[in-house]
């Protein structure tokens, strides 16, 4: 089964007609540097807003500028460590004076996969300031922006998963994190008012890199091979036997964003394949 990450073409993107859509708008992208955030940025970069890139990966964030550049977007690349303060607030500064902060996609996270009782406690706070804390952070100095904008209006998506839905073995931390952020979604919307919209986006696996990465690790945690990881454990409760491309995610994200979601507020954009709500147990295989 093929997971690289797929190359992301303009025939593949959404492009949505939104008077908002335009370069005095701001939206930024955390995690810009690979996968979903990569794609992400380019699709609001190619539906005309300028984008703010972050990421801790300057290289590859640079990369993911050009190919928004290539498509006839904008962006701008801040090298940020969402676990610092102060970078994140530097990060909302020059967004702020680029233009008019209206959208946020929270999107960087990270993978360890062990169980509870051998979890390292340092990998796992890192994953709680990175996965959690970082987005409520970027939430919380943004959303003043969003009000003084012309109509007091913005849109904060946030990147969760099945695994806001459903956890599976060996996977607390990320599971923790995920089902949080379903939670920080609906709490931004409660206090809202409608004008404040939030939304998130569950997925199943996605051809990025961090799906790659995790096949070793399970494989050696249930003393599977590797093939048996993707098969069975992957895609084993998928009723869509293919995992979606990063940008078949960032179309989510910009629907979201966009005047034609203005219901989705508090809601979550669940397209894993039918994981979570046909779930069937199989003999011999788990999640």
């Amino acid at each position: 089964m093929d997971i690289t990450e797929p190359e992301i073409k303009k025939k593949d993107i959404l492009f949505l007609t939104d008077e908002n859509f335009n370069r005095d708008n701001v939206c930024i992208v955390s995690g810009a540097g690979t996968g979903i955030g990569r794609a992400v940025a380019i699709a609001a970069g190619a539906n005309g807003l300028l984008v703010m890139g972050l990421d801790f990966n300057e290289e590859e964030g640079k990369k993911t500028q050009k190919m928004v550049e290539d498509l006839g977007g904008q962006m701008f690349f801040v090298k940020t460590d969402l676990t610092v303060d102060e970078d994140i607030e530097n990060a909302v500064s020059q967004a702020a004076k680029a233009g008019t902060i209206k959208y946020l996609a929270n999107i960087a996270g990270i993978q360890h996969i062990d169980a509870i009782e051998n979890f390292p406690m340092q990998k796992y706070d890192y994953m709680q300031r990175l996965m959690l804390r970082a987005p409520f952070y970027l939430s919380k100095l943004c959303i003043p922006h969003m009000k003084q904008s012309s109509d007091g209006a913005g849109v904060i998506g946030n990147m969760t998963s099945v695994h806001a839905h459903i956890c599976t073995l060996n996977k607390p931390a990320y599971n923790i994190t995920k089902f949080g952020l379903r939670a920080l979604t609906q709490s931004i919307a409660a206090e809202g008012d409608g004008k404040i919209r939030a939304f998130s986006v569950s997925t199943g696996f996605v051809k990025t890199a961090l799906a790659l990465k995790q096949i070793p690790a399970q494989a050696e945690q249930r003393g599977i091979t590797h093939e048996e990881v993707v098969r069975d454990v992957m895609m084993g409760f998928s009723r869509i036997k293919e995992m979606m491309a990063p940008i078949d995610v960032a179309n989510l994200f910009t629907f979201g964003f966009s005047r034609f979601a203005r219901y989705l507020t508090g809601g979550d954009l669940l397209f894993d394949g039918g994981m979570v709500l046909t779930y069937a147990e199989k003999k011999g295989k788990s999640s």
